[in-house]
């Protein structure tokens, strides 16, 4: 998988899920969208924790200046 940003990973996370959710598709494609999806969901997690530790510390910056 390419690295996607954020936002192109909740794209296709989206487009993902509404496909498993239509229920039409075999249980081969199922699953490999479901193995897609998970990776997709690590590395937005990924993102919001880096995300969260740069709030973090440049929060504490803001604490320690006023």
């Amino acid at each position: 998988m390419k690295q996607l940003s954020y936002e192109q990973a909740m794209d296709r996370l989206s487009v993902i899920t509404e496909r498993l959710e239509d229920g039409s598709l075999p249980l081969e494609e199922s699953l490999k969208l479901y193995e897609e999806a998970s990776a997709l969901v690590r590395l937005c997690s990924k993102y919001l924790d880096n995300a969260e530790q740069k709030i973090a510390v440049l929060s504490d910056g803001e604490v320690q200046d006023d």
